[in-house]
Parts: structure tokens; sequence; C-alpha cells
């Protein structure tokens, strides 16, 4: 069988038998790709370790992150170990394959009084009763008070969101579902952008989709709302349901300055909504629920950034440091 068809098999069982999430499953996508066009589209059965080592070499060459080519041999190992199990080769060269150690690194944490001031100049702008602004800061707000995936802020539908208990049913990685807290100035947020922002983003779409051009509909361009849109929490100037590029251009331009950083995406806000329970004293084990990690291990690199945010003030603040 041809390697990209058996790609095409195990994309499929990927995204349909273990549900990963879309973002995963385009992250595979492109690994395996990048492998087809390295080693040809011939037979499986053909491909050698020193083929997979040729194609990791090539890209060590071109300056690979550690983290992404082990991500990639991972990748290359599911395959095939799923090819196998299928019967569709009968030797594993992928299991002689040696992947780097990916370096863990501390994420970017902004600061409790950084983001006190982003979200003070995105109260301010929303202000103005502009529906972009109002929704700029419910975003900000949701991002922040609930330690939330960009993907499950932007996948939030109005029946999602209780008001009375201030909580957010988030659809995670897996299609695990979660219920999580957010405080009242998120609520704040939330009700002034559903009350007077959001109505006018739905008559945008209304008008996108009903707007006709000799009499007959045009075609509808990208961008535009599509189905399941119209029960979305947070929507774009079209009206559609908002993408997660849209925020995290929305977080580089308004948190990125604050700490310093050229750019920087929505995952800086869950980071930094961890740490800071932590800072607050809040239980390991209750972080792991909120940010719905399936393993501590995970949830227990935000205690090391906050020990190396304690050091990093003894170094600062003590004479005898």
């Amino acid at each position: 069988m041809r390697t990209s068809e058996v790609v095409e098999g195990y994309l499929a069982h990927v995204a349909d038998v273990r549900r990963l999430s879309p973002a995963t499953v385009r992250a595979y996508r492109a690994d395996l790709a990048d492998l087809v066009r390295a080693v040809g589209d011939g037979d499986i059965t053909r491909i050698e370790v020193d083929d997979l080592r040729e194609w990791q070499w090539q890209a060590t060459k071109a300056g690979q992150a550690k983290a992404t080519a082990a991500r990639r041999a991972s990748t290359v190992r599911g395959m095939f170990a799923w090819a196998a199990e299928k019967g569709l080769v009968e030797a594993d060269p992928s299991q002689r394959m040696v992947s780097p150690k990916r370096g863990r690194t501390l994420p970017t944490v902004a600061t409790a009084e950084a983001l006190d001031g982003v979200l003070s100049d995105a109260a301010s702008a929303a202000g103005t009763g502009d529906a972009i602004a109002l929704r700029d800061h419910a975003v900000l707000e949701a991002l922040y008070g609930s330690g939330a995936r960009v993907s499950e802020i932007c996948g939030l539908d109005l029946h999602d969101v209780d008001h009375e208990r201030r909580t957010l049913r988030l659809r995670g990685k897996g299609d695990k579902e979660r219920v999580v807290p957010f405080g009242l100035p998120a609520e704040h947020a939330l009700q002034a952008y559903l009350v007077r922002g959001r109505p006018v983003l739905v008559a945008r779409r209304q008008a996108a989709l009903h707007e006709v051009h000799g009499g007959e509909e045009k075609p509808q361009p990208r961008g535009l709302p599509a189905k399941g849109d119209e029960r979305a929490v947070f929507l774009g100037a079209k009206g559609a349901r908002l993408g997660a590029r849209a925020v995290h251009t929305l977080v580089s331009r308004t948190v990125a300055p604050r700490v310093g950083a050229e750019v920087l995406g929505p995952h800086a806000l869950r980071h930094s909504a961890a740490t800071h329970l932590l800072d607050g004293g809040a239980d390991l084990r209750a972080v792991q629920e909120i940010l719905g990690h399936a393993s501590l291990g995970t949830t227990q690199i935000y205690t090391h950034v906050s020990a190396e945010r304690l050091r990093e003030a003894y170094r600062l603040a003590h004479p005898r440091a």
C-alpha cells in the first residue's frame, strides 16, 4: 500500500476513533506529509529505518526545535504501530528511531499586576460601547478567569455559560467535557458583551447571510457564518464564530507588550491563571481539574514556575542574595 494511503487511514483513525483535537490532527498531517515528501510515496513496506533517520537529520540541519523533532518522531511511531496492528506492515522501522529529549522550558507568565493593567485597558475600551471592544474584553476576562484553552473559549455555545453559578462547560482535548468556574469581573464583561455587543454582531451575520446581488444570493465568501455559528458565544466581525487566530492576535496586541514579548499567544493567559492560582494557595489537584490535564505531572510545571518567581524575587530583593 502507498505511504500516502496509510497516512490518510491513520489520520482518520486518530480523528474519528481516538478523537484527538483538530489542531493535533493538523499537526500530524503536516508531519506525515513532510515524511512522504522526503521518502517518496511508494510502498510503505519499503521504508527502512535509515530513511527515517535521514528525514530526521534533514530537519535537524534546518534548525528544527527538539520539541518539534520529538513530536514528529512520536507521530511516525504512532502511524507505524497502527499500520502493524492493521497488518499493513510486517516490520516497524520506527522502533529503531532515536528522538531528542524534549527540553522542559518554563511557560511565559504575566504578573497579576500586568494583567490587571491589560484588563483595565480592555474595560475602558469596552466602555465606548463598541461591539468588538466589548467582545475583546469578555474574551480576555474569560481566558484568564477560567484558565481555558483558546479552542475551548472559541468553541463555547450560549448554553455552555451558567451565569447563576458562574461556570463554563468546556470541551477539551479528546472531546472531554469539564465545568470550570470564572470570576465576577468575567461575568460583568460577559453580560455587557452579550447584552450590548453580541446583538450587533448577530445583525451583521444576518445581513451577510441575506445579502443579494441581482436578485440572487451571492456565493458565500470565506469567513461568513456557518451552520452552528448562531449558538456561538463569541462572534467575529462578520458574525461567524470567533477563530483562534483572531484571539491570538488580540492577546499578542494587548498582553505581549506588558511582558516584553514581541509575540504572545492565548496560552500565556492559561499559564498565568494556573500560576496565580498556585501562588494564591490553590490545591494542585484543583488546578489540574480546572485546566483539564489528564496527568498531574503536566500541572506540576506550574509549581516550578512559582518557585522560579520566588527565587527571582529573592535575588532582586534580599540584601544577602
